[in-house]
């Protein structure tokens, strides 16, 4: 079978490639933001092998002329990536881990939108101690801010900081984006309504950054690394280059080089992780208080189908790579809401806990199942919480408006009970 024919933006990107990282200083940024990271080469709409590493800064070159046409590589920082695998558990990865940047990819359909928070984030770090911040274009409509490793405390309390991915950085990231909040609705206010008094809540979710990237072993486009879309290179900026920036100040052949990572100060981030911490400590610690066991009882489906859960429910029962504890917090608690069999319900529970990247102890399961049955049923966190978005979730405007998951279950069940009912009395009526 012939190969089908290259669309434009494939022509685009492939006809200045070799051009643009043919040139040292491109090769050598590169290869320099490269050491100690795992990197994946992109060839237009797939990736090459895992995990791979840059020798020496001519290998970017030989892999552009096999057909790369964009480079990407990990948050975290590894002793030796090449000794990374699928089959390595927590503990193994820990081990080799020397460490991970902090960084926030904020990207929008709307290219305002994301230099709108891009200043704001930069604002609250400088806010919470934080003097040396990286900016790069992300190549589409987007940005990257990254806070060095080096910025972070060593440990805390006797955890070491480099153990802690992803769920630190996760943290921080939540805590960012609690903390601008409101300063966000008010700014994208300004840029999309005429009336300032009439606040937009639903547009700062266009530029809601991606937790998803804060996951293990996920991977980020690398300074000066071509976009396969826009053939748009993904430029560094100055903080004072953000305000005025503009999609043609990153064409790759008229870009000039400059460093992404930051000169931190050792230890600079520390305030921030601190108080980050405590505040999703004390979130959580509300979260808790406001599951006390209530006298619900469970609301019995004559068959639960996986078409009537809520989506997030769903991409949750596809497997989660990190956040499993709180997954399968929010999965007994569904099920034991909705009146699942402990048959079903266990084997259920089982079946996701296979499909995640690194899967919970049998132990684990069956302690925090035996603690289910011996309380009172609790219904799952609401939408609006923290849960969700701590394992990467983003609920759907459907499903905050309805609140809990075990409102849009029940509510999906019945309309499409009610629309089967429907077509069988049309069918007796023509009989």
């Amino acid at each position: 079978m012939d190969n089908p024919a290259p669309s434009l933006k494939e022509k685009r990107i492939r006809k200045i490639t070799q051009l643009y990282y043919s040139k040292p200083e491109i090769q050598k940024t590169i290869f320099e933001f490269s050491k100690n990271r795992e990197i994946s080469p992109r060839y237009f709409e797939g990736f090459g092998k895992r995990p791979d590493s840059l020798q020496y800064p001519a290998d970017i070159f030989e892999l552009v002329k096999k057909g790369a046409t964009s480079f990407h590589c990990s948050e975290e920082i590894w002793q030796d990536p090449l000794k990374l695998s699928t089959d390595l558990n927590e503990k193994q990865l820990n081990e080799i881990r020397i460490g991970w940047d902090l960084l926030i990819d904020i990207d929008s359909k709307y290219i305002d939108y994301s230099r709108v928070y891009a200043q704001i984030i930069i604002k609250f770090l400088e806010f919470s101690g934080i003097k040396n911040i990286g900016i790069k274009f992300s190549g589409s409509k987007g940005f990257h801010i990254i806070v060095p490793c080096k910025a972070f405390p060593k440990e805390i309390n006797n955890v070491k900081t480099s153990d802690m991915f992803p769920e630190w950085p996760r943290i921080v990231t939540n805590y960012i984006m609690e903390k601008t909040k409101n300063q966000l609705i008010k700014r994208v206010t300004e840029l999309t309504k005429p009336n300032k008094y009439v606040k937009d809540f639903q547009a700062p979710k266009e530029v809601v950054p991606d937790l998803i990237l804060v996951s293990p072993r996920h991977l980020f486009r690398m300074p000066y690394s071509l976009h396969e879309k826009t053939s748009l290179a993904s430029v560094v900026l100055n903080k004072s280059e953000l305000e005025n920036f503009q999609l043609k100040d990153a064409d790759p052949m008229k870009i000039k080089i400059k460093n992404f990572m930051p000169d931190s100060e050792e230890g600079e981030a520390t305030e921030l992780l601190v108080q980050a911490l405590d505040w999703e400590k004390q979130n959580f610690k509300e979260e808790k208080i406001n599951q006390k066991p209530q006298n619900f009882k469970s609301v019995k489906l004559e068959k639960l189908s996986d078409e009537f859960l809520p989506p997030s429910i769903q991409k949750i029962l596809q497997g989660v790579q990190d956040g499993r504890k709180r997954a399968l917090f929010i999965l007994i608690n569904l099920f034991r809401s909705l009146g699942i069999e402990k048959d079903e319900f266990e084997k259920r529970i089982n079946e996701w806990n296979k499909k995640n990247e690194i899967p919970l102890k049998q132990g684990y399961i069956k302690s925090q199942l035996s603690w289910s049955y011996r309380n009172k049923i609790v219904l799952p966190p609401n939408f609006n919480k923290d849960y969700y978005k701590g394992i990467g979730i983003i609920p759907t405007e459907e499903e905050l408006r309805l609140k809990n998951p075990v409102n849009y279950t029940i509510k999906k069940s019945f309309q499409v009970s009610r629309k089967g009912n429907k077509r069988k009395n049309k069918s007796n009526v023509k009989q």
